[in-house]
């Protein structure tokens, strides 16, 4: 479904556009964590590494679902929580992540940050690295995310630092 977004915008460049359209780093995090790791819940998005204060978390869950890239609903088993999905539009953004996962590998400066992922995320993020076309991986992942699964599926994240600390 096509939307048409509220507000102004500061230019009509596409990349201006996809930018405001996104938000910010968090928007793109908390796709991420919806399409990578399954996470579902206010409470799920907590959890991520990054370290999403509270306020922001709220704020740009609205913003995504406004700008109609993630959709809730209530969870049928506790009807005060609320349950996130990915859009169509949010599952539209799987070229562009994993555009920015290959980036990201071949990057020197990320190579040099200390490795905390899975076997199986870093077997993903060489895949992705190394694939020409990417076309195949995007397909494989939107149906995934269409039939309501995720990419680690089953994957158990290693402890963050933070949760050890405690």
């Amino acid at each position: 479904m096509l939307r048409k977004t509220t507000g102004k915008r500061r230019s009509d460049c596409p990349v201006n556009f996809a930018v405001e359209s996104l938000g910010d780093k968090w928007s793109l995090i908390i796709v991420r964590d919806m399409i990578f790791w399954g996470k579902k819940t206010y409470g799920d998005f907590l959890k991520s590494d990054e370290r999403i204060a509270t306020n922001i978390l709220a704020d740009r869950l609205a913003f995504l679902e406004k700008e109609g890239i993630i959709s809730k609903s209530p969870d049928p088993t506790d009807k005060r929580k609320e349950i996130y999905r990915v859009t169509e539009r949010g599952i539209d953004l799987i070229p562009m992540l994993l555009e920015m996962i290959a980036w990201s590998a071949k990057n020197e400066n990320w190579h040099a940050l200390e490795p905390k992922g899975t076997i199986q995320q870093k077997r993903f993020v060489m895949r992705v690295a190394k694939a020409r076309n990417k076309a195949r991986i995007v397909e494989e992942i939107q149906q995934l995310v269409r039939a309501g699964r995720y990419v680690f599926e089953g994957v158990i994240r290693s402890e963050s630092p933070r949760k050890r600390a405690a």
